[in-house]
C-alpha cells in the first residue's frame, strides 16, 4: 500500500511508519520535523499544517491510507478537504478523552456517552492540562465521517499508549521504579484496575486497519488488569523477583500532597476511585475481536527498559522521587503502627 501518515516523528505516528516501511509499504511522512526524525526507509514531506494548503501537493499521490493523531480541529478539515477524494481509507487515532462518563466500568465505544464537540472559536487543546482536548477530537471525529464516510473511515480511540519511545512517565516511572528495588509505594488496592496499550500492538492494528478496510469506532486499547499483576508483572520482565510492594491507600496519598496520574510528585497510572473507575476498565472485547493483538506485558517491559537504557536523555523524569517516596511510606508506617 502506500501510506500517507500525517506526523510519524514521534512515538504512535513514529511506529505507524516503521512498522509499515518493515512490512514492504510505501511509507510518506508529513510534518514539521520539529519533534524527532522519521524512520529509515520512509519518506518525509516537511509540511506546516497551520497552512490550509500545505497538503494539497499530496492529492495527486492517490494514497490508499491514511493516518492521523491530530487535536488541532484546523488541521484535521485542511487535511481532509486536500486529500479525502483521493484516499481509500481514513486512520484516526482518537482518544478515550472523548467520553463524558469516566466512571462506569465496562463501557464500549458504542455505548458510552461522548463529550460535547469544541465550541466554535477552539481550534485545539488548551495550556498544560489540554483543556478542551477531548471536544477537539470528538469535533475531528465528526468530520473525518463526513469527508469520508462510515464505510472509509477507522476512528481509533485510543486509551493510554505505552512502551518504547513513550514521551510521558506514565509507564517507564514503574519500570525504572521496580528496577531500583527496595520498598515500593503502591496506590490504592491490589485490585484496582489497570489498563493500557503498547504503542506497538496500536501500530500494527492501525496498518491492519488499513489493510483491511476496517471501519468503524473501536476503543484502541488492550484488557484491563488489577495493578498488582501491573507491578508484579513489571518486576517480572525486568527479572526481578518478588518485589517489596506497599499499599497505601488512597485517602492518605491525597490527604500527602500524592497526585494522580502523571506529572511531579504523582504516582502514575493510579486515578481516584470510584471518580474514575471507567478510565482504566473499559470493554476491550470489540478491539480484540476486531484484530487488535496485545502482546504479553513481559515483552512491553523489556522494549521499555531497554529503549529507556539506550536513550536516558529522552526519558521524561516525573512521579514520586526517592526522598519523597520514603517519606511518605514512614508516615504510612507511623499510622499503621499506632
Amino acid at each position: 500500500m502506500r501510506i500517507l501518515v500525517l506526523g510519524g516523528t514521534r512515538f504512535l505516528g513514529r511506529a505507524v511508519a516503521r512498522l509499515a516501511a518493515a512490512q514492504g509499504h510505501d511509507v510518506t511522512c508529513a510534518a514539521r520535523g520539529v519533534s524527532g526524525s522519521v524512520p529509515s526507509g520512509v519518506r518525509f514531506v516537511p509540511v506546516d499544517r497551520d497552512n490550509p494548503g500545505a497538503l494539497e501537493p499530496l492529492a495527486d499521490v492517490g494514497f490508499d491510507a491514511v493516518v492521523d493523531v491530530t487535536s488541532q480541529i484546523s488541521h484535521a478539515r485542511h487535511a481532509l478537504a486536500a486529500l479525502a477524494d483521493r484516499v481509500g481509507h481514513w486512520s484516526f487515532v482518537s482518544t478515550i478523552s472523548v467520553y463524558a462518563d469516566n466512571t462506569t466500568a465496562g463501557q464500549t465505544a458504542s455505548d458510552a456517552p461522548l463529550l460535547a464537540p469544541a465550541p466554535p472559536e477552539v481550534d485545539g487543546p488548551v495550556g498544560a492540562d489540554h483543556r478542551w482536548y477531548g471536544e477537539c477530537k470528538v469535533s475531528i471525529e465528526r468530520l473525518v465521517r463526513e469527508r469520508m464516510g462510515v464505510d472509509r473511515s477507522f476512528i481509533c480511540r485510543a486509551g493510554l499508549i505505552v512502551g518504547a519511545e513513550d514521551p510521558s512517565d506514565r509507564f517507564p516511572y514503574w519500570v525504572r521504579r521496580l528496577s531500583t528495588g527496595g520498598e515500593v509505594l503502591a496506590p490504592g488496592r491490589p485490585t484496582d484496575r489497570v489498563q493500557f496499550v503498547d504503542v506497538a500492538d496500536l501500530a500494527a492494528w492501525l496498518l491492519h486497519a488499513a489493510g483491511t478496510g476496517l471501519a468503524g469506532t473501536y476503543d484502541g486499547t488492550g484488557l484491563a488488569m488489577p495493578r498488582a499483576e501491573l507491578l508484579h508483572g513489571v518486576a517480572a520482565g525486568l527479572g526481578v523477583a518478588d518485589p517489596a510492594l506497599v499499599w497505601v491507600d488512597q485517602e492518605f496519598l491525597l490527604d500527602h500532597d500524592v497526585r494522580e496520574w502523571t506529572g511531579e510528585r504523582a504516582l502514575p497510572l493510579w486515578v481516584r476511585l470510584p471518580e474514575f473507575a471507567g478510565l482504566m476498565d473499559r470493554d476491550a472485547g470489540p478491539a480484540l475481536a476486531a484484530g487488535l493483538a496485545v502482546r504479553p506485558l513481559s515483552d512491553t517491559v523489556r522494549a521499555t527498559a531497554a529503549w529507556m537504557t539506550a536513550d536516558p536523555a529522552a526519558v521524561r523524569q516525573g512521579g514520586l522521587d526517592p526522598a519523597d517516596e520514603a517519606a511518605v511510606l514512614r508516615e504510612w508506617q507511623a499510622v499503621r503502627d499506632r
